[in-house]
């Protein structure tokens, strides 16, 4: 109801019929003015004030607003409305009808695991290695010894990054290259421009570099094109040394790890019917090359933990955070199986290494779902991975020795075909039934109808039956030969293109070089030109000669010594024990262990 004031006494009154006469009679003589409302919340109602016609002045024009809004301050968007702070909302009045708001709903979270990426491979059907790898490796080695003795291509400059269309002063000797590498046409028209004929060269070239093949120029490029020709030719060389004495099977079906280019090969009938992404050996843990056949796949294995990373990395990790084996379901399995509480473990000492060490199976276990088992002395294999993030990188050396590959359901359903399905006769093993076995949570073990021949190889140069020439970084630095020890340069990984290797990589050569003999034992003939201050700290003994030939403590009866020389020649010891070839010794894998 309006507030209705009384008018003053001189001025003539309406007269008053009942309530809402009234009200209607005081609107038609008294002016109207809205009055603004007092600051606060806005309200629907209208307040209205009568006031008297003052006499002798001009009536104005009647006219009816509304309250004008009150000023409203911007507020950010997610500020969340305060009901406490107004008591309207909390207790409407006639005048006001408070309207609930409910708070947005919370995103629920997830359960689903992100995508998978893979880094891109090589799609070439053709195999990396086949019988005929080493004859036709060798005749690239022959053919690139020529491009050394000519010459070989010049330097490109480091700013070197020229875009389709553009021109370039070092565009010329680019062309010069990818012609004698059979990338460019030899009747293509020569031009100072990246033109499409150039730039499919140039993609040409990255595809044999296992590089993206997109014709953009980038340092992992720049750096392959700028590897000299007689470096090319070593890595090919060397890389066809190393298939000397092999005896592999190549059948109709088989596999192919090639290390430095970090891919599965899965070769049926003379053709890759499928190339996976791997993660191989790191440079200190370096995954070795292994002829052996695959037998067996298993389903939700379990990691028994090998006694290098107990000592290595177990041990240490356990004496700053007592619950780790707990947290990665780790058990302690002493003699005869029966479980130990690791509470009880002195973890200052080396005492762990005497029990066996065993991961519990699932999505969390150190081989993830699937164990490809290829029995060998290295006691390494391939298998599944919970750090599938490693698959997208262009370098994948990451791992302990053992090979994780990328897709291993699709791999392992491939190496299964032909063996019986789990519902018996007439199924087989797909995806599906992958999945649905490794869901039931338990352990499971299917033999291989027909072991499959496996091969894991170190090529960092190699031919293929096309005539094309392929290169990968050379991480682990076998392509180096060995140096004298007065002068050991560093490896040539440094110049091989993608892969600018640690500075420990450089000195690693070092301590397997005979530069020092132990007293009684001969100088190699690759050491005969270092000091030979081993030799000569010594002093020569006024003892018989017959006592000088016996080098060892216990020394023999000097009767039954030989006679004496003027070296001791008789006894001769092995030099150290290095690779074929002068290569360093491959390293055991650290990541390996038995099937638990």
């Amino acid at each position: 109801m309006p507030n209705v004031l009384s008018a003053p006494r001189e001025v003539r009154r309406a007269r008053l019929i009942g309530g809402t006469g009234a009200a209607l009679a005081l609107l038609l003589v008294a002016p109207l003015r809205a009055e603004p409302l007092p600051e606060g919340p806005p309200d629907s109602r209208i307040n209205l004030r009568i006031e008297p016609k003052a006499e002798g002045a001009p009536e104005p024009k009647r006219e009816l607003r509304a309250d004008p809004k009150p000023e409203t301050r911007p507020e950010k968007a997610d500020a969340k409305p305060d009901t406490k702070a107004d008591p309207k909302l909390e207790r409407p009045t006639a005048g006001t009808v408070a309207v609930p708001i409910e708070p947005p709903p919370a995103k629920k979270a997830s359960r689903e695991l992100p995508p998978v990426v893979y880094a891109r491979v090589s799609e070439d059907p053709l195999p990396t290695f086949t019988a005929q790898t080493f004859v036709d490796t060798m005749s690239a080695a022959e053919r690139y010894q020529v491009y050394a003795e000519a010459g070989g291509w010049k330097t490109l400059p480091a700013d070197f990054a020229p875009k389709p269309g553009d021109s370039h002063p070092s565009i010329p000797s680019l062309r010069h290259h990818l012609t004698l590498t059979g990338d460019l046409p030899a009747d293509a028209p020569p031009s100072d421009r990246y033109d499409p004929p150039l730039v499919a060269a140039v993609k040409a070239f990255q595809a044999r570099h296992g590089l993206p093949d997109a014709g953009i120029f980038g340092r992992l490029t720049l750096n392959a094109l700028n590897v000299p020709a007689d470096v090319r030719q070593r890595q090919l060389r060397a890389s066809a040394q190393r298939l000397l004495g092999s005896h592999f099977g190549f059948g109709e079906r088989y596999v192919t790890v090639n290390i430095p280019s970090a891919t599965v090969e899965a070769v049926e009938n003379g053709v890759v019917t499928r190339r996976y992404v791997a993660v191989v050996g790191s440079p200190d843990k370096q995954t070795p090359a292994v002829e052996t056949r695959i037998t067996d796949v298993n389903l939700n294995p379990t990691w028994t933990v090998p006694v290098s990373v107990i000592r290595n990395e177990i041990i240490p990790t356990m004496r700053k955070n007592p619950g780790y084996l707990a947290k990665n379901r780790i058990r302690i399995l002493g003699p005869g199986g029966v479980e130990v509480d690791p509470t009880t473990v002195d973890w200052n000492t080396q005492k762990a290494v005497n029990y066996t060490l065993r991961q519990d199976s699932g999505l969390d276990n150190s081989l993830g779902q699937i164990r490809i088992d290829m029995p060998n002395r290295h006691a390494i294999y391939m298998h599944d991975t919970p750090s599938k993030s490693l698959f997208a990188g262009s370098v994948r050396f990451h791992s302990h020795g053992c090979v994780r590959v990328g897709q291993v359901k699709e791999f392992a359903a491939w190496l299964l075909q032909g063996t019986e399905g789990p519902n018996g006769a007439g199924s087989t093993w797909g995806p599906i039934e992958i999945e649905t076995a490794i869901a039931g949570g338990e352990r499971r073990d299917v033999k291989l109808v027909k072991p499959t021949p496996v091969a894991f190889v170190y090529l960092t140069g190699y031919a293929t039956s096309d005539g094309r020439v392929h290169f990968r970084d050379d991480i682990y630095g076998l392509d180096t030969p060995p140096a004298p020890a007065a002068a050991t340069p560093a490896p040539d990984v440094t110049t091989t293109g993608a892969i600018t290797p640690r500075a420990a990589t450089v000195a690693a050569p070092l301590p397997r070089q005979p530069a020092t003999a132990e007293p009684g034992r001969p100088v190699p003939p690759s050491a005969q030109g270092a000091s030979p201050k081993p030799l000569a700290a010594k002093p020569v003994s006024d003892k018989p000669a017959p006592a000088r030939l016996t080098p060892a403590p216990a020394a023999p009866p000097a009767a039954m010594a030989p006679p004496a020389a003027p070296k001791p020649q008789v006894r001769r010891s092995a030099p150290p024990e290095r690779a074929p070839g002068g290569e360093p010794p491959l390293l055991p894998p650290g990541l390996v262990g038995g099937r638990g």
